[in-house]
């Protein structure tokens, strides 16, 4: 059995929301690759601590704020490292390549266009999500687009269209509707995989309901986001083996919606959360302000329906 390899990984943000990233000497493992900043996490040193450490050796900077993002399990052929993986946006210290490294400053949305380890993928998919996934549900047809405009001006960046009410006409002619103006706020749409006959590559991606999700086999041949709704750990192990870029794990909490729904609760949650190698939402009687929680308990952010056409 191999040994793991227990890694502290930091993104460092600046000022203007840009993530720092190093290039691996040739003679290291994985060499010649982009990485996040970090390092081992040394016998007696907690997570923070190596951290804080790492990050003063290679970059010359004093962390002052981390903020816990995602924690990866990872195995190469010659190694498994488990990396656990802070967002950092407020630093001491003008960082650097202190150990002669390349380092970068790169916008979110223009990470995927470097060569990263496969350990440091869901690092870009995390980093490019937002903290919120609103979902328009069409449970009153006649209030979906009000609601939506409550969604965008509450600044939620991404949307799930879960349309299982209105026809595929209705739907087709509700998302080229809308689509303007979600760019507009620079809003990302997927839709759910419930609704059919609309043409994929005129939206930002696809939700998977968990029934979809489990007959899938590999990853559908599209370039726009792959999200799937979870239940169990037996669905969210599926939603990493096919390639899904993040999951929305539910019920979290009793909810209104589904009042006999077998939930996970907060400890059922971070178990589950704290396991996965992709981003987490957490769905099911959440709120905005539950924010903290969820990362604390492993998660990506919230999740939700209500939440966001509350006005503020």
């Amino acid at each position: 059995m191999k040994s793991v390899l227990e890694v502290a990984v930091g993104a460092v943000v600046d000022r203007h929301g840009k993530i720092l990233i190093a290039k691996r000497p040739d003679d290291k493992h994985q060499g010649g690759l982009w990485e996040f900043p970090g390092g081992k996490i040394e016998p007696g040193e907690t997570q923070r601590q190596a951290l804080d450490r790492e990050l003063h050796e290679e970059l010359a900077i004093d962390v002052k704020t981390a903020t816990p993002l995602i924690t990866i399990h990872h195995d190469y052929p010659d190694l498994s490292v488990r990396l656990k993986v802070w967002r950092i946006d407020r630093f001491e210290g003008d960082p650097h390549g202190r150990e002669g490294q390349a380092v970068e400053w790169v916008a979110p949305t223009d990470l995927q266009n470097y060569s990263f380890p496969a350990a440091n993928r869901p690092i870009v998919t995390a980093l490019r999500l937002p903290p919120f996934y609103a979902i328009l549900d069409d449970s009153t047809p006649s209030a979906l687009f009000s609601n939506l405009k409550t969604i965008l001006a509450n600044g939620i960046k991404l949307i799930q269209l879960r349309l299982k009410k209105v026809t595929a006409g209705e739907a087709a002619e509700f998302i080229a509707r809308i689509l303007p103006l979600c760019r507009r706020h620079g809003a990302s749409v997927l839709l759910n995989s419930a609704v059919s006959g609309i043409e994929a590559s005129a939206i930002d991606g696809i939700h998977l309901t968990g029934k979809d999700l489990m007959a899938l086999r590999e990853r559908p041949d599209s370039q726009g986001w792959l999200a799937a709704s979870c239940h169990n750990e037996a669905e969210l192990r599926h939603a990493e083996t096919v390639g899904v870029d993040f999951a929305v794990l539910a019920p979290v909490l009793p909810t209104a919606t589904h009042p006999g729904a077998r939930i996970l609760g907060w400890q059922g949650f971070t178990a589950l959360a704290e396991t996965a190698n992709i981003p987490v939402f957490g769905l099911g009687g959440l709120a905005k302000d539950d924010l903290a929680r969820v990362r604390e308990a492993g998660g990506q952010g919230v999740a939700g329906i209500r939440a966001f056409i509350e006005t503020e």
